[in-house]
């Protein structure tokens, strides 16, 4: 079984980051044991230097190997520069036991708004030109409006052009961030998940703060949602091969009727 955790929208510096959930997020993952650790951004709130030195020092407590793309609010105040002298490339690879992981940097300076922008997508192409057991591309803005989250300022720009050259590429998973909602859409044969915020007490409704585990086994992927201090649920089980839901084994574990998007309290 390869197993990547997905974290996302820490906000390191505000407010309403709390440091017991970030420690509590932190132990499980040493528990678990994953693979990987793939977190879709806004590590700080502001972009300031200070924000990345503190959010540096709770990321490698991480025991697992941690990969970043940055989000909005890490662009702030030319905080991308920081990024890339604390934390890494804003646009990486990397192989996991036979799954290919993609990070791309979607944030502009100083706006909320996002965008790749046609000149990276060849690049995006080429990191996955190779088989692989399965393709997965990391980003901080939506890909597909999320349910809760407003007026949908908060998917990229070029979406549409996005989504077709993940598509004719072959990728099976997107992970993304951004608004704080936990949702899953599958379109097509992608499926794409967003992560709530694992560390803040920022939230819409009455979502909680979570973290998504993807699970690869054979030829069946599991993704669920865990809440820090307990609690869990299957929100995608499918067969790559196939593109079989199993929706009966989802129900059996909630304990309710499901439907791809369920949000799962």
């Amino acid at each position: 079984m390869v197993t990547i955790a997905h974290i996302s929208d820490t906000h390191v510096g505000s407010p309403f980051f709390v440091p017991n959930l970030m420690n509590r997020v932190i132990v499980e993952l040493n528990e678990m044991e994953p693979d990987v650790v793939i977190c879709t951004g806004d590590v700080t709130n502001e972009g300031y230097r200070q924000e990345y030195k503190n959010a540096v020092a709770y990321l490698s407590r991480i025991k697992a190997p941690v990969f970043t793309v940055p989000g909005n609010h890490d662009a702030r105040n030319v905080g991308y520069l920081h990024f890339e002298e604390l934390i890494g490339p804003r646009h990486w690879a990397t192989d996991v036991r036979g799954v290919r992981v993609v990070g791309a940097d979607s944030s502009e300076p100083d706006i909320n708004d996002g965008q790749i922008g046609r000149e990276r997508y060849d690049w995006i192409r080429e990191q996955f030109a190779a088989d692989s057991d399965l393709k997965v591309f990391a980003i901080h803005h939506h890909l597909l409006p999320v349910p809760g989250t407003g007026r949908e300022r908060s998917i990229v720009n070029d979406a549409g052009d996005l989504l077709e050259v993940l598509i004719t590429a072959g990728v099976n998973i997107v992970l993304t961030g951004h608004k704080h909602v936990p949702y899953v859409w599958r379109l097509e044969n992608i499926y794409i998940a967003n992560a709530g915020t694992c560390s803040s007490l920022r939230l819409r409704g009455y979502t909680k703060p979570c973290y998504n585990v993807l699970e690869l086994e054979g030829d069946e992927v599991k993704i669920s949602r865990r809440y820090p201090f307990g609690g869990q649920t299957v929100i995608a089980h499918f067969s790559l091969s196939t593109g079989t839901q199993y929706f009966r084994e989802l129900e059996a574990l909630t304990g309710a009727p499901v439907t791809m998007g369920r949000q799962g309290e």
